[in-house]
């Protein structure tokens, strides 16, 4: 099984070089699911796609500095690229931007957060257990940095998971789409660098905050065996 990677950002060269490029950290957090898996990268802010949509069975948005609201030329072709997914029932997930890109996409609604920004480890609760779902657990906890979120999801998902900050915190549609606002591939070391980087931005108190919830244990590998259950199907 193929998965294309859809890097939908540009990191600095310090951020590449301290951690690494967005692809690289799904082929980590996947493979420890599943060893088989492969991996094509493509990079869509630069406009690069598969040949075919067939090319890959199946496509990972990625995060991004980026709204998926903002009136780009590479936003647009990624939204219409997830549609021809999503029609073809090719399978596809989103993580972050990507999670908000497929709501809008599809015709949900992806806002900025009047509260401000959501940053360090966010604990969500579990909605349903589809069969895919396993080993099962009622709350999990990922790594956040978003502003962004969806506020209202397409007409045909399912919520998946949700927390206080941010309700629509993971979804699904059918057996084709599945996505999460928070990062299994992020780790504390890149999160805290992020919130560094980005304090005045974020606001002193939602700083301090999140570093407080850095604290806790991430619940990456069991995201990502949920991740690799579903797309296995």
């Amino acid at each position: 099984m193929i998965i294309g990677i859809l890097q939908a950002d540009d990191l600095t060269d310090e951020v590449v070089q301290r951690y690494g490029r967005y692809a690289p950290m799904f082929e980590k957090l996947l493979s420890s699911a599943d060893p088989k898996l492969e991996f094509q990268t493509y990079q869509v802010t630069e406009l690069e796609y598969p040949q075919h949509i067939n090319d890959c069975d199946v496509y990972l948005i990625t995060g991004s500095k980026s709204s998926c609201y903002e009136d780009i030329h590479w936003i647009h072709q990624l939204k219409q690229f997830a549609l021809d997914c999503y029609e073809q029932e090719k399978k596809l997930l989103g993580i972050c931007f990507g999670h908000q890109l497929i709501a809008q996409a599809l015709g949900g609604s992806v806002q900025k957060h009047d509260k401000g920004w959501g940053v360090g480890m966010a604990s969500s609760k579990v909605t349903h257990m589809p069969h895919w779902l396993k080993p099962e657990q009622q709350e999990f906890n990922l790594l956040v940095s978003h502003q962004d979120q969806v506020t209202r999801l397409p007409s045909e998902a399912s919520l998946v998971a949700t927390n206080e900050f941010c309700p629509i915190a993971g979804y699904r549609i059918n057996h084709s789409v599945l996505t999460f606002q928070g990062h299994p591939e992020f780790n504390h070391d890149y999160v805290h660098y992020i919130m560094t980087q980005r304090r005045e931005i974020i606001g002193e108190q939602a700083y301090q905050q999140g570093m407080e919830t850095l604290q806790q244990n991430e619940d990456n590998e069991l995201v990502a065996q949920w991740i690799v259950n579903f797309i296995r199907g």
